[in-house]
Order: structure tokens, then sequence, then C-alpha cells
């Protein structure tokens, strides 16, 4: 019976090992790899194993490809570039018509909006096998004074063994609740235009108490908002701007010093 029961745990043991197709993420940076292991490269490229890509289209836009295949396209407006492009999955948030569309092409077989219209907080734990989208629920600000509730979500994107955040539209700090749902983030999405989201001396003090390895600007504007982050920035993170549009990360090829990486923004082509 012993060897029944062992030969047994063994089958399960084996099944679920062969059914595990994402690298279980410990948000955990990686302290010791250096800051040139995060390589450059163009949308559509095949990618290293357990390696991921990110691309910034515009504005809060960021097309994230995996080694797998599988691609998402945040804060989706339906205007990804001339490119034909399908995403896998699409996030949307509603504080404004420049983060979502009311018309997602239908072709996209995941569209996760960041709010519910009947005014309940979204809940989305899409599993996908490569990569594990999720959701933290956060208020926006409406003209008036008035709050939604749960009106814009960070999303998570874990995906080789790295946890991936987009802020979308954050209006407030997280609460000590929302920062622990999040977890370590070791790259951010970050928007950056000092008032239609968060006042920039706040958005700062968030972005340093999450302390990724990798900050990646987004919703600037212009150099003047842009800059102004960086000098809020540049006491506690490393400042690189580069002219590429993408970059590739692995969890093993995180910088050695949290870093604020700027990329350029262009259309998928």
């Amino acid at each position: 019976m012993a060897r029944i029961l062992t030969a047994c745990l063994a089958f399960s043991l084996a099944s679920v090992a062969a059914a595990q197709t994402r690298t279980p993420s410990h948000c955990i940076a990686i302290a010791d790899a250096a800051p040139d292991m995060v390589w450059r490269a163009g949308w559509g490229d095949p990618l290293p194993s357990e390696t991921v890509r990110l691309s910034y289209v515009g504005h809060s836009t960021y097309f994230i490809e995996t080694y797998g295949g599988l691609s998402v396209a945040t804060d989706y407006t339906d205007m990804l570039g001339p490119a034909d492009v399908v995403p896998d999955v699409v996030t949307m948030n509603h504080a404004h018509s420049s983060h979502w569309t009311s018309m997602p092409d239908e072709r996209i077989p995941n569209v996760l909006q960041g709010w519910d219209w009947t005014g309940e907080p979204a809940e989305h734990h899409l599993d996908l096998g490569e990569m594990l989208v999720r959701n933290v629920p956060t208020d926006i600000r409406r003209p008036g004074g008035q709050v939604e509730a749960a009106g814009n979500s960070i999303f998570v994107f874990e995906v080789a063994g790295l946890c991936i955040g987009h802020l979308g539209h954050l209006h407030h700090e997280p609460t000590p609740q929302q920062y622990a749902a999040l977890g370590r983030l070791d790259v951010v999405m970050v928007p950056v235009d000092g008032g239609m989201t968060l006042d920039l001396p706040t958005m700062i003090a968030v972005v340093k108490r999450l302390r990724s390895s990798i900050v990646l600007p987004m919703h600037w504007f212009g150099a003047g908002t842009l800059s102004a982050f960086l000098a809020g920035m540049k006491d506690e993170f490393l400042v690189d701007i580069r002219e590429d549009t993408s970059l590739e990360v692995s969890l093993t090829s995180l910088p050695s010093r949290p870093t604020v990486i700027v990329l350029m923004p262009r259309l998928l082509e």
C-alpha cells in the first residue's frame, strides 16, 4: 500500500509540474544584476525565455509582450498604430476617453474594464497560464469635487517571475490595504502629469514607497512635467533617458539600483 501511495503522490506532483506554465512571481527584485542588462528591443521581435518586452505606444498605453507570445495593451483606446495588432488582453480605465473605448476591437478575447458600470469594484483574476492579470481598484475624482468609488484600477501582470504594475489614472495615494494588495512591483508604469492624476509630490511619494526596480513614466504631456518628475526622483533613483521606444526585462536583468527609464512614445508600425 505504501508503494502505491508513493507512486500516486509522485504521479500527482509530476502532473502539477507539467501543468505549471507560469514562472511563480514572488515580486522580489534581484539586487545583483547590472543596469546594462536591460536590453533594447523592437516590438514584435522574438523574445528570449523568461523575458518581457514593454513598448511605450503613447499617453498611458504600453504594449506588453511575453516570450510565450501573449500580448497586452494598457489603457486601450482602440488606437495602437497602423499595424493590425490584436492583443490577447486589453485593460481600460474611464477617467477620460483617452484611457478607454466603448467599441474595442471585437477580435480581442479579453477586455478588462478597470471599473464596473454598476458602481461595484471591478474584480479581475485572469489566469492565462503564462501570465496572471489582476487588479486593485482605486477611486477617481469627478467634476464638482465628487468622488467615484472604484472608478480606476491598478492592473498587475505577473509573468516570467516579475510583477509589472500599471497605475492607470491614479487620483489618490493607495491605502495601506491597497499597497498590501499590490505587493512588490518590480516594474511600474506611472502617470506623471502632475494634476489630472495625482499632484507630483504625492505621486513621487507613491513611487518611492513602491520602490520598484524599474519606473516607466507615462501621461507626461511634455518635457516640463516629465522633467519635474525626474528631478523629484533623482535623489533615490537613477534616471535613464533613452531614445528607444521599447525595453526587454527579465527577473535576472533588473537593475541593481531602482531606475527611472524614460522611453519615447511611438505607435506600433
